[in-house]
């Protein structure tokens, strides 16, 4: 493949420079031919009448007569040349002069030069030729055909594509790119961390292309087609990369958009391509990024009748992947975070044989995350994998990158010579929270009632056993949030509904604090009430968490277009009811808590006015130790000596 390519790359090139050598070739000859130097600067054109004028003052030196264009080229002497040309011959007077004269008939001509000659006004002689066309002449009336010939060349060159074959003509091709081995910038296995699991199943297909012996003589046969699925950010792309780069066969790789195009059966011609252009270069890898773009069950649209370009495309790419003929040699991958949309048919085995689930990294694997982006960093000594991991959980390899460069774009925006803690610890306060604005202006009264609220989510947090561990608090406006509550929540594979409550209850602690201390509610904490609406709505109809609706689960993860509710009207009105219910009694029990512990809010709330930020060790000295004390708190308490950095933000917007 790649010799394949060197070739190409150097027909064009020499086929650059042969057009460029004779483009410049045209050029000097047209140059030469308009501003060569003969001589005659001291040039122009006379009149017949002019000509017998000079003729018999004696200025001409010698005369050459074209009979067959019935002009004459007179040339003048030059101690004469002042009397024709004027200042001109004074300022070139070396050179040649000479002007063309039209003749009418050369028998007068003649008549007339042999008279003069007689009577001594001419002595010089005359020399009679036949002027061939010049090659300006010759390019002046050819060359608006040559114009027209080439323009209509650019022109069907533009249309076929050129060399990228992207034009009308070449709208059925292939947009798939070929990826070149050997790139110094390829990315490998080593560039991927954090899905172990995943990146096994991947170097089988490139351990079973490099050495297919080791499975075939036990009779296996390697998966047709692999799908890498997962949310977005978890490496999916560059797990595709890393195949590319360490796989020794020809990879193509496009994305399934390139497939759709506004033109009946583009879509299909252009699968068609691919796998043509595979089967010739098999054994190789084709990976198409995001597949759900034509990968979308059949007969779910609404909006588009049968004759569906897209369902065209897929039912091509259907048969092409494992229909009547054989695909020996050739492996799909593709990519998607969308695979409850995709059809049942593409995810048989035969097509895609294996589903690669890559989810968010936990704590270990975002270690390895840091490590692989942090390699090109120069860092300080104060820098911990181990604590950055732990404040960001939720967190994909994406958003781990993302921090690893902004605190390097913070770093660098302070004039700092290394990457300092405090820079990460920004980074991530930058991209959960938002970016600062310490210059919006806050009333006294809405600087208060904000610092009510954010206290009442920290007073609930610290006093409720499954609440997230409290680690930060502040009043500093970050995007549309007018104050933020920051904590280290446990990572969980399965939660429990008294874990939801708590986490409920201390949701709504801000709205609660408000009516109770301040005597009205405000917008703050609309944010709040979403997420808690939400999280009750999922608990009862989803989890089935209601003793009136035990055990009920109306969520379906297969069916993209419910038409109809799966329950009853009498059962939506339920289900409004206990979600009223189960919000009502946790409001009141944050009412409960937070009027047996009015005095420590209070303060919490002034300390919060006076510092804008405050730290879980000063929550801890007005309550003392919280007495729900988790995992995640122990590793806390043992870095606050030298560790006051925010996590995972609970933020109150407002509306604009």
């Amino acid at each position: 493949m790649a010799d394949n390519n060197s070739n190409r790359q150097n027909k064009q090139n020499n086929g650059f420079r042969i057009t460029s050598i004779l483009y410049i070739l045209l050029f000097i000859g047209f140059g030469y031919i308009l501003f060569k130097d003969d001589g005659t600067e001291l040039n122009g054109t006379a009149t017949y009448t002019e000509f017998k004028e000079y003729m018999e003052k004696g200025y001409v030196s010698d005369l050459v007569i074209y009979s067959n264009m019935n002009t004459m080229d007179m040339y003048i002497k030059p101690d004469s040349a002042k009397y024709v040309f004027g200042d001109r011959a004074i300022a070139q007077p070396l050179a040649k002069p000479m002007l063309t004269v039209g003749v009418g008939s050369l028998d007068n001509l003649q008549e007339f030069i042999d008279q003069a000659e007689e009577n001594g006004a001419f002595t010089g002689k005359v020399e009679y030729r036949k002027r061939s066309h010049t090659f300006t002449d010759i390019l002046i009336s050819v060359f608006p055909f040559v114009l027209i010939i080439v323009f209509w060349i650019l022109i069907t060159r533009r249309m076929n594509g050129g060399a990228g074959g992207s034009g009308v003509f070449s709208v059925g091709k292939s947009k798939a790119r070929v990826y070149e081995k050997g790139q110094s910038d390829r990315v490998t296995f080593k560039d991927v961390a954090g899905q172990a699991e995943a990146k096994t199943e991947v170097e089988e297909i490139v351990e079973f292309l490099k050495n297919p012996k080791k499975y075939t003589e036990l009779g296996g046969k390697i998966p047709k087609g692999a799908l890498l699925v997962g949310p977005p950010g978890t490496g999916k792309t560059l797990l595709a990369k890393a195949v590319a780069g360490e796989a020794d066969v020809p990879f193509f790789s496009l994305s399934g958009s390139d497939f759709v195009e506004m033109f009946v059966g583009v879509g299909a011609s252009r699968v068609r391509d691919l796998f043509r252009q595979a089967k010739e270069k098999s054994p190789c890898i084709i990976f198409i990024d995001e597949i759900d773009a034509v990968g979308r069950a059949r007969g779910k649209n609404p909006a588009m009748g049968g004759n569906d370009e897209r369902e065209n495309t897929l039912n091509q790419l259907l048969t092409e992947m494992d229909g009547f003929g054989t695909n020996s040699g050739v492996i799909i991958l593709a990519a998607t975070n969308r695979v409850d949309i995709l059809d049942k048919a593409l995810l048989r085995a035969g097509r895609f044989d294996r589903q690669i689930h890559l989810d968010l990294p936990d704590l270990n694997e975002r270690k390895a995350v840091f490590s692989v982006h942090l390699r090109n960093i120069k860092l300080s000594k104060d820098v911990d994998v181990d604590l950055l991991a732990r404040q960001t959980p939720g967190f994909s390899g994406a958003d781990i990158a993302n921090v690893c460069n902004e605190a390097a774009l913070i770093a660098a925006r302070h004039n700092k010579k290394k990457v300092e803690k405090d820079d990460f610890l920004s980074a991530v306060d930058r991209i959960v929270g938002g970016l600062e604005k310490k210059t919006k202006v806050l009333t006294a009264d809405e600087k208060r009632t904000i610092a009510l609220h954010e206290a009442g989510h920290a007073t609930l947090s610290w006093f409720l056993e499954y609440a997230n561990p409290l680690i930060k608090v502040t009043i500093v406006p970050r995007g549309r949030a007018l104050g933020a509550a920051w904590y280290l929540p446990e990572e969980r594979q399965i939660t429990t509904k008294e874990q939801m409550l708590d986490e409920m209850c201390a949701t709504l602690g801000g709205r609660a604090a408000e009516e109770l201390f301040t005597g009205h509610i405000s917008t703050g904490a609309m944010n709040d009430l979403e997420r808690v609406t939400k999280q009750a709505y999922g608990m009862i109809a989803y989890a089935g968490m209601s003793d009136k609706l035990a055990n009920l689960c109306y969520y379906s993860s297969t069916d993209e277009y419910a038409f109809q509710k799966p329950y009853s009207d009498q059962t939506a009105q339920l289900i409004d009811q206990e979600v009223k219910a189960m919000i009502a009694q946790q409001y009141e029990r944050g009412k409960k808590i937070l009027l047996e512990h009015e005095e420590g809010h209070h303060q919490l709330a002034q300390l919060l006015i006076e510092r804008e930020v405050i730290m879980a060790e000063d929550v801890e000295k007005i309550f003392g130790k919280r007495p729900w004390a988790s995992r995640s708190e122990e590793i806390l308490e043992e870095e606050s000596k030298d560790d006051n950095a925010p996590v995972v933000e609970n933020k109150d917007k407002v509306e604009p």
